[in-house]
């Protein structure tokens, strides 16, 4: 398991980015602009960090910036933490034999959530390209909220 980021939801753009780029120093990195999902993600590095962060081997902070407004409320702008593991399936397996519930199922072989004790969100993704479409975890419902 590698440790990626962690997400938190910005709701002023601009605003953030000065607080983070300008004023922390922290270097931009990576953007994703998704106008299906309506949202921007940007990949921010610590200033030491930031040519293996473009090469996505350093911890990064992302933040995501919802294009329609929303009030954050109760952490909600704290978003998960994300670590990716070698084989997805196998790993939520052994997840669920412990007792862990899994809130958001692999479904696409690439990402799943779970909750820690605490109630924080953990994103697990697949190394490298997502894995086949597989039973049980293609009908598995979501549970709970993640």
């Amino acid at each position: 398991m590698r440790y990626l980021h962690t997400m938190v939801r910005i709701s002023d753009l601009e605003e953030s980015l000065d607080f983070y780029c300008n004023k922390l120093g922290m270097v931009e990195v990576r953007r994703v602009e998704n106008e299906k999902g309506r949202f921007t993600l940007i990949f921010l590095a610590a200033p030491e960090d930031e040519a293996s962060g473009r090469e996505r081997r350093s911890p990064l902070l992302e933040l995501t910036y919802n294009w329609d407004p929303e009030e954050y409320t109760g952490g909600r702008n704290f978003g998960h933490l994300a670590y990716e593991v070698e084989n997805i399936y196998d790993f939520c397996r052994r997840l669920m034999e412990q007792g862990v519930t899994i809130n958001r199922p692999p479904r696409d072989g690439r990402m799943a959530f779970i909750r820690s004790p605490d109630g924080i969100s953990i994103e697990l993704l697949q190394r490298g390209e997502a894995l086949p479409i597989e039973e049980p975890w293609a009908s598995m419902p979501n549970t709970g909220s993640w």
